[in-house]
């Protein structure tokens, strides 16, 4: 189409004429890979998180090994679902992040100041996560050493952060199993009020949920979920040979009432 214009112009009849569309987004495959359902809940002594171990991209599974929960400094730990490409990158930044301010200030980051970080990391990949790539949704937990208890915090991907109070979920399978939360807390109790043990058969309950409900999620097939608990002791890791054998208990149907799953203090730096 031809545009002509006169001289003198008329600025209404200018923006009335038609305009070819603009648009900002490149329809073009991506190839991201996406992490899927991540759990942290508070029990007496700190926050546990549990993770399937799936990354899929698109509609297929890249890999069935992949680790969703990643220690960032010894009382902190961030599970992560969306991108997984950019978690891992982040986790890594926020890591030496803290480490450095830790040798250079010759003390720990504040709490405040980790989760200030965090949000900062998100609000600089935002041109990515506007374009449709590298959005990731992070679940970070906390021990805070002057409230002596642990905190959980959920970040949405613009980086607004929001505490929870007692338990939170994130990836694609995380809303199916929002109403299983509920309804714990309501018949079993407050997750804040169980041991290890207790926290941890009802993090596997909903996690198989979450594989049976959501494709994207890993179930107890063939590779057991990651388990992590952050103390005012430090990250302790949960081990994965008696994870699996509780799962298949409740693969045979039997769900046992009290597990008992041996925990290793790891060193923030082999995590």
């Amino acid at each position: 189409m031809s545009l002509t214009f006169n001289a003198t112009g008329d600025f209404s009849k200018l923006v009335s004429l038609p305009t070819p569309e603009i648009s900002s987004a490149v329809n073009s495959p991506t190839f991201d890979t996406h992490g899927t359902t991540v759990i942290a809940v508070k029990y007496k002594d700190g926050v546990l998180n549990v993770a399937d171990r799936r990354a899929t991209a698109g509609m297929s599974i890249m890999y069935d090994r992949s680790e969703k929960i990643l220690s960032l400094d010894d009382h902190t730990l961030v599970a992560i679902s969306g991108s997984f490409a950019k978690a891992i990158e982040i986790a890594r930044f926020l890591r030496h992040s803290f480490k450095y301010y830790s040798r250079s200030q010759l003390q720990p980051m504040s709490l405040d100041g980790k989760l200030s970080e965090m949000t900062k990391a998100l609000v600089q990949n935002l041109p990515m996560a506007l374009q449709g790539v590298g959005t990731f949704v992070p679940v970070l937990s906390a021990y805070d050493t002057q409230s002596g208890e642990g905190r959980i915090f959920v970040y949405d991907p613009m980086g607004a952060r929001f505490e929870s109070a007692d338990f939170a979920a994130a990836g694609s399978g995380s809303a199916p199993i929002r109403g299983s939360f509920d309804y714990i807390t309501r018949t079993k109790g407050s997750f804040a009020e169980m041991d290890l043990q207790t926290a941890l058969r009802e993090c596997l309950v909903l996690l198989d949920i979450a594989a049976d409900l959501d494709a994207a999620t890993g179930g107890y097939a063939k590779i057991a979920p990651s388990a992590k608990a952050v103390t005012k002791d430090g990250i302790l890791n949960l081990n994965e040979g008696q994870l699996q054998e509780v799962l298949e208990q409740m693969r045979d149907g039997i769900a046992p009432e009290k597990v008992n799953v041996a925990v290793e203090k790891v060193a923030t730096d082999a995590v």
